[in-house]
């Protein structure tokens, strides 16, 4: 605990919410006698990513999230299927929607170019996903490393624990509640849907039968999205910017009835958690900092550390 005097005091601060779970890792200089450059190239590889596609960033997020959500941030998500497991990429919630794999794997080969043995693609996950909310704008936060990578996956635990696009409030709450967030995180949490884009089959039965709905919205979306066929049809999570840019924009869109996915909305819909989607609006700083803190204790859930787990030399396979 006595290297937390070295944080910025807003990022010590959020240390508090993790518990017992911050003593399995360690700080972000976890590389610098081993692999200097790690955290360096990371960075340069995902701003490349970002500038060659902005939706990149958003994917990358999403990757560390739902790795974390499933036996915790471990890398399982990465893993190809094999004789002994069925792997989670082609659980219902990943499925043709998981991407960035590429953008991984080319920084892990990278790294094991630079130093052999010594970063886990359970770190690049977590760093990646930072510094591609960075990339489009977002806030920053210190990423604790150490992290070890996964020798087995589960898909049955992928589709179990991963959120459906179709939840109401109480089991998003719940769902979240599962893996230690307060009902406040994971609404800061959800605001990663300023960035990024859904297909139409996950949002469909929301813009053809729900009366939350703003008309004009509905309409546009049904353009995209017809009531039969083109299920791979994208749209923006969040319709107020022409870009993808992680600001507070997606909240705005909640309270204006636009939010894309049913389990979107259902944050501002007369239940608990309005008044907090309302403070989002109005104190976009506010969002940025309670979105760095969740993401700290995310990116905390269930680590390996040594000797447990191992340092892959490919992601999307063990050793």
């Amino acid at each position: 605990m006595t290297t937390l005097s070295c944080f910025k005091l807003r990022i010590c601060l959020s240390f508090c919410l993790v518990g017992l779970t911050l003593a399995q890792l360690q700080p972000s200089t976890f590389y610098d006698n081993r692999c200097p450059k790690a955290l360096v190239t990371i960075k340069a590889a995902v701003n490349l990513a970002v500038l060659k596609e902005r939706r990149m960033g958003a994917s990358l997020l999403r990757l560390h999230f739902h790795d974390c959500f499933v036996r915790g941030c471990d890398a399982s998500v990465l893993l190809d299927d094999t004789a002994n497991f069925t792997g989670e990429r082609s659980a219902l919630p990943n499925r043709n929607s998981l991407r960035g794999f590429n953008v991984i794997a080319s920084i892990k080969s990278t790294l094991e170019y630079i130093c052999p043995g010594v970063v886990s693609c359970a770190d690049i996950l977590a760093v990646a996903a930072r510094d591609s909310v960075v990339a489009l704008g977002g806030t920053w936060w210190d990423v604790n490393l150490g992290r070890r990578d996964s020798r087995t996956a589960s898909l049955i635990d992928a589709n179990n624990d991963l959120p459906a696009p179709f939840l109401d409030l109480d089991n998003i709450i719940t769902a979240f509640s599962n893996k230690g967030f307060t009902a406040q995180e994971m609404v800061a949490l959800s605001g990663a849907h300023t960035i990024g884009k859904a297909r139409c089959t996950n949002f469909r039965s929301r813009i053809y039968n729900e009366t939350n709905i703003d008309p004009s919205f509905a309409k546009s979306m049904q353009e995209i999205c017809p009531i039969s066929g083109g299920g791979n049809n994208l749209a923006s999570l969040d319709v107020s910017t022409t870009i993808d840019q992680f600001d507070n924009r997606y909240f705005t869109d909640l309270v204006n009835k636009k939010g894309l996915l049913h389990s979107d909305q259902v944050l501002f819909n007369n239940g608990s958690t309005d008044s907090q989607v309302q403070n989002y609006v109005n104190n976009p700083s506010l969002f940025q900092t309670d979105f760095a803190k969740a993401m700290i204790k995310m990116g905390q859930l269930s680590p390996l550390t040594s000797p447990n787990g191992e340092i892959r030399k490919q992601c999307n396979r063990v050793n």
